[in-house]
């Protein structure tokens, strides 16, 4: 099987709501949204990870941000152009031949 990926960007916030009293209702709630909106569109969640990007700070300087994002795949439907071309095996080795040998081991006499 062959899968494509999406990242995204984690909700920053939780959303409001009647249910979601507490900030970590609220964030369970938007963080529940994004993987509902994603998952009707045929993306599986992979996982959530958290990846440094370096950015300018100012005019000369540069700082390291962290980025929360969550991974998603999918499966690939597979076209023509996705199927792999079957590998054509290389022939092997040929066998060694058998070299008739110039003296027999056992001699053979026939009697008249």
């Amino acid at each position: 099987m062959a899968f494509e990926y999406s990242v995204i960007a984690a909700p920053n916030r939780g959303e409001k709501a009647k249910d979601a009293k507490t900030p970590t209702d609220r964030y369970a709630l938007a963080l529940t949204t994004e993987l509902n909106r994603m998952a009707k569109d045929g993306w599986e969640y992979l996982r959530a990870d958290v990846l440094p990007s370096e950015e300018r700070s100012g005019l000369t300087g540069r700082s390291t941000i962290y980025h929360n994002v969550l991974v998603f795949r999918r499966v690939v439907a597979e076209t023509p152009e996705t199927l792999q071309a079957p590998t054509q095996e290389q022939p092997s080795a040929p066998e060694p031949q058998m070299q008739p040998d110039a003296k027999p081991d056992a001699e053979v006499t026939q009697s008249n």
